[in-house]
């Protein structure tokens, strides 16, 4: 597995956007292999011949005893071997270079990736606790993407903070919500953005629960942050209001993220909570 991830990170650190689509396809391909059962894997093969197998997908739970994935898990424990450290580089290339169709295609398949890189291995979410990769998603959603982006990055955005407290924090003191609620308001904010934002600001209102899954931390370095949108300096429990400490940073209360957000979206999180008690689109967790 070493020299399939030496390959394709050889192909992410290239300049050239085809060499940078092919190391995005080969993690891709890995990545596939492991959510695949064995039958499944040989179908895949058949598929590269030109045949149209019916994959079967495993579940997360079906996992934990298949040797790729545990061996896969157990490198992502350290930084040179890291999936998700290795896109978000990638990522902060891409949108530098950005501007043109081909650009913004490997921008939405890199924005998958993690995605996925994050749901197999959540510790590798702690990369989210640092302003620079938060700041990253926060301007992948500004209105100057086009909507796709900014659909993607909302589901990777929902992805990082899903069960890490601490990344909630991040996103809340670089000014996350008022990006949300900015563009939530905006007229010019198309119906399946704002279709995404709403989901967005359902999952901010509920419970926040870490999992002990991020009880442990992968071995990453050190980043430096950016100062783009650091500007309301670091948030402690007694600045925020109510909050427990958790294994994933301070936990806060549905009441004390609702003022948060009231402070941006006036009027509108009351009529989100009720939508939230009434249609219980997470299961209820509200009840």
């Amino acid at each position: 597995m070493e020299s399939l991830l030496s390959l394709a990170f050889d192909n992410l650190s290239a300049f050239e956007p085809a060499k940078i689509k092919k190391g995005l396809k080969q993690v891709e391909g890995l990545l596939a292999q492991i959510c695949l059962s064995g039958p499944a894997k040989r179908e895949l093969d058949a598929a590269a011949a030109g045949e149209q197998p019916q994959l079967q997908r495993k579940g997360l739970g079906d996992l934990a005893g298949d040797p790729a994935f545990r061996e896969f898990f157990k490198l992502q424990e350290g930084f040179e071997w890291n999936v998700a450290q290795r896109l978000l580089t990638t990522l902060d290339f891409l949108v530098a270079r950005g501007g043109d169709g081909q650009y913004d295609l490997l921008i939405l398949n890199a924005l998958d990736l993690i995605q996925g890189v994050l749901l197999l291995h959540p510790p590798s979410k702690v990369l989210f606790s640092r302003a620079a990769h938060m700041n990253l998603l926060l301007d992948l959603i500004e209105p100057v993407n086009t909507p796709a982006i900014q659909c993607a990055t909302i589901i990777t955005l929902v992805v990082a903070l899903l069960d890490s407290p601490a990344n909630v924090r991040v996103f809340e003191r670089l000014d996350g919500l008022l990006t949300v609620a900015s563009l939530f308001k905006s007229r010019e904010t198309g119906r399946e953005v704002k279709f995404r934002l709403t989901e967005f600001l359902y999952f901010y209102l509920t419970p926040e629960a870490p999992s002990a899954s991020m009880a442990s931390s992968p071995v990453l370095p050190s980043t430096p942050t950016s100062p783009t949108r650091d500007r309301a300096g670091s948030d402690t429990a007694s600045q925020q209001g109510r909050g427990s400490k958790a294994n994933g940073g301070v936990t806060l209360s549905v009441d004390v993220k609702k003022r948060k957000l009231d402070q941006h979206l006036p009027g509108v999180v009351d009529a989100l909570l009720r939508d939230l008690d009434r249609y219980k689109p997470f299961g209820g967790v509200l009840s």
